[in-house]
C-alpha cells in the first residue's frame, strides 16, 4: 500500500531531512551569529562561518529540494504499477530531503535567536 503523505507524528523526521523550518539553517547560522558575537565580524572565523551557512542554505533549497521533488514524482509511479511489476515492491525514496525558501528563512531566524538568547544568558 503507497503513503504519500500521513498526517501523523513521525519522531524519525526529529533527524531527518526536510520540513519547517529548517534544522540545518537554524544550526549554521546561530553558530555564524555566535561567532559574530564573540569575535567580532571582522574576523576570518566569522568568514568561514558564513560561506559554510551560504553553502549549506544554497544546497537546502537547491539539489536536495529538487531530488526530493523527483523522489516524491518516482514514488508515485512506483505507486501506479501493476502488482506483478518487477519494481512495485520496493521501498519508497525518501522524498523529504530539502528545504524551501521560506523553511530555510524561518531556519534562519530562528538560528539567529538562538545565537542571541545564549548569548544574553551567559
Amino acid at each position: 500500500m503507497c503513503r504519500y503523505k500521513e498526517k501523523r507524528w513521525d519522531s524519525r523526521r526529529m533527524l531527518g531531512s526536510g520540513g519547517m523550518p529548517s534544522s540545518h539553517s537554524a544550526t549554521v547560522t546561530s553558530l555564524a551569529v555566535a561567532i559574530g558575537l564573540q569575535e567580532g565580524m571582522g574576523g576570518p572565523a566569522f568568514a568561514v562561518a558564513v560561506v559554510l551557512a551560504c553553502v549549506v542554505m544554497y544546497d537546502a533549497t537547491g539539489v536536495r529540494l529538487h531530488a526530493g521533488r523527483q523522489a516524491e514524482l518516482l514514488n508515485q509511479i512506483v505507486c501506479e504499477l501493476p502488482p506483478e511489476h518487477p519494481v512495485s515492491n520496493v521501498r519508497p525514496l525518501r522524498d523529504s530531503l530539502g528545504h524551501t525558501p521560506l523553511q530555510v528563512v524561518a531556519g534562519a531566524i530562528l538560528g539567529c535567536v538562538v545565537a542571541l538568547l545564549m548569548r544574553g544568558s551567559s
